[in-house]
């Protein structure tokens, strides 16, 4: 059994890019937790897609064996977090099981929008906060200007920051010693009843569903009976390990401890992140740190290309739903698009990656439409629905109030941008509540908006102003009351439920417009004329037409009466009357592709 003395549960928050994964390398590394055989780039990534972005998604954990200066062995248990705002519950619960946090910021960039939400969730957490200054072998790089925007945004005291270059190697042995110093070690709780938090879970096609947990009291061990205390089932323990991030097979988890446990379990949806464990025959019902369920935010429909391929979609949802149990699917028909899904996502990167690894992994052709978000919605019978389909939205005179959701969002920005991201953000109908000067040249301009008008197209808009060098953070506040209403799309007078969406009045026009134009740009001429309209209710906003193809009936005529050529004329007419009535329009999926992806300009 391991003296809780000598642990150390550490983790590691950063903003994007501020060198995470490779600080955690060194740390492995310098340990000798991995021989330099086993070693790779970014080891805590394991998907091909994390490392390529250099986002952490999934929240790994590394257990290394320290001998520090006083001559002791300390026992360091480094739970790595992801970075992003879509992933902030699972940040948390990383947190909660962790009593200290490195906070890494690059000596070049300075404080960034996300660094300040995960050093607020840890000190929420009552973590002990070591600030590293990362990067300062850069020629950019200035640690003091760093140190000083610590303090003044932060507030934490930064006179014992750590300097240090993960990528050279510099100041390592420096943070392994502040780690050891300044971590408080956890309490020695291993008298009492099992009690530990699941903080990250994932399939495992031979051991079933695995969880990674922090026991925080009592102690785990091969064979006896575990429950989960949201479910109240009850399973035996199977395997028992600690991960180095090589699994080794352990007999006991005892408190303070960091390690997975295994029992038979056949989905991740039982090992829900942020459950307790407790002992499946004498258990304790109270539960560590608030669990909560994970809250989808933007829904999606999904669709293959080829509608034979949609067995292999439903199987690769499945498969991916057994990893990420944070992903909600339902069937979905449209008549444009033939079979699919409407899935739920923590947010948009969570949808981005998801869709690049149905494409990559499973090989599917696939499309995706606009992503939309929840909208309560109040009928005039006084009933409330929860609507995040456009198309089942009910029709205008049924409803008496529309709420839609609003989001905090906090962008960190160079000065020299202000104008042009304060012109977006009221183009999206923002408020404002704040604008501040954190140092000479960088502001933090806090904004309230609808997700909405966040989701489409904000942060691509947002980056290519910078330069890319903002930075945003938001989180979900409330829903608000909007003048809100749905835009159909009616091609040759049928509507097209794909391309149906809920937008403020305000721009319903405008979207309208943009749409027509760019179907008849897209959609292939017929034989009859083809109407492309855009509506709210009865009331036509937008037209556009794309008019025939056709044949020259009159070629044959050499001379003779006028009559004649009227004649085949109007034979000719009568012919598309009758066309344009029992014709129909393929929308070919190319015109959907580009549409979906459309910009709001």
């Amino acid at each position: 059994m391991q003296d809780p003395k000598m642990i150390r549960n550490f983790c590691i928050i950063a903003h994007i890019d501020h060198g995470k994964s490779t600080l955690a390398d060194r740390l492995i590394e310098t340990t000798g937790a991995l021989t330099m055989r086993e070693m790779t780039n970014q080891v805590l990534d394991s998907m091909d897609i994390e490392k390529e972005r250099g986002i952490t998604i999934k929240a790994q954990t590394a257990t290394m064996n320290y001998k520090a200066k006083d001559g002791k062995i300390y026992h360091l248990n480094l739970i790595d977090t992801p970075g992003h705002v879509d992933f902030s519950f699972e940040v948390s619960r990383s947190l909660a099981a962790c009593e200290g946090a490195l906070l890494v910021v690059d000596a070049a960039q300075g404080v960034e929008a996300q660094t300040v939400a995960n050093v607020y969730l840890a000190i929420d957490a009552n973590l002990e906060v070591i600030p590293v200054i990362n990067k300062i072998d850069l020629p950019s790089a200035d640690p003091e200007g760093v140190r000083a925007q610590i303090e003044e945004e932060l507030g934490i005291d930064a006179t014992h920051a750590v300097l240090a270059s993960a990528k050279s190697g510099i100041g390592i042995v420096d943070i392994l010693e502040a780690i050891v110093a300044r971590v408080p070690p956890p309490q020695d709780n291993n008298s009492e009843t099992l009690r530990a938090l699941i903080f990250d879970s994932w399939f495992d096609s031979y051991l079933g569903a695995v969880s990674l947990i922090r026991v925080f009291s009592g102690s785990v061990t091969k064979g006896q009976r575990m429950m989960m205390l949201s479910s109240e089932n009850t399973y035996e323990v199977l395997k028992i390990g600690q991960l180095t991030p090589k699994l080794i097979d352990v007999k006991t988890l005892s408190s303070g401890m960091v390690g997975i446990v295994t029992g038979s379990i056949k989905s991740v949806r039982d090992t829900k992140v942020g459950d307790t464990i407790t002992d499946g025959n004498h258990p304790d019902k109270r539960p560590l740190i608030g669990f909560k369920e994970a809250r989808q935010m933007v829904f999606g429909g999904i669709f293959p290309v080829d509608s034979s391929d949609y067995q292999n979609l439903k199987d690769s949802l499945e498969k991916l739903m057994l990893n990420d149990s944070s992903l909600t699917i339902e069937p979905e028909v449209s008549q444009a698009l033939g079979f699919g899904y409407r899935v739920g996502f923590l947010g948009l990167l969570h949808m981005d990656i998801i869709q690049e690894r149905l494409e990559r992994e499973y090989n599917l052709d696939l499309i995706f439409t606009a992503p939309t978000v929840v909208y309560k919605v109040r009928t005039t019978k006084g009933e409330n629905l929860l609507i995040e389909n456009p198309s089942k939205l009910p029709e205008a005179t049924a409803i008496e109030e529309i709420q839609e959701p609003y989001v905090a969002m906090t962008i960190h920005t160079p000065e020299e941008f202000i104008g042009g991201i304060l012109k977006i953000l009221q183009e999206k109908r923002g408020i404002q509540k704040g604008l501040e000067y954190t140092n000479a040249k960088k502001v933090k301009i806090i904004y309230e908006l609808p997700m909405n008008e966040m989701i489409f197209d904000f942060h691509d808009k947002l980056k290519s102003i910078s330069r890319g060098y903002a930075s945003m953070d938001y989180e979900v506040i409330d829903y608000r009351p909007g003048d809100l209403c749905k835009v159909d799309i009616m091609v040759n007078g049928d509507k097209v439920d794909a391309l149906a969406s809920i937008t403020h009045r305000s721009t319903a026009d405008g979207r309208g417009r943009v749409i027509c134009k760019k179907l008849k740009e897209l959609l292939p001429r017929q034989m009859f004329l083809i109407a492309l309209q855009a509506a709210i209710g009865s009331k036509i906003i937008a037209r556009e037409s794309i008019s025939a193809l056709r044949k020259d009936v009159t070629a044959k005529c050499y001379g003779g009466d006028i009559s004649r050529k009227r004649k085949l004329l109007e034979k000719q007419k009568e012919g598309k009357k009758r066309m344009k009535q029992i014709g129909n329009v393929e929308i070919p999926q190319t015109a959907f592709l580009a549409i979906l992806s459309l910009d709001d300009d």
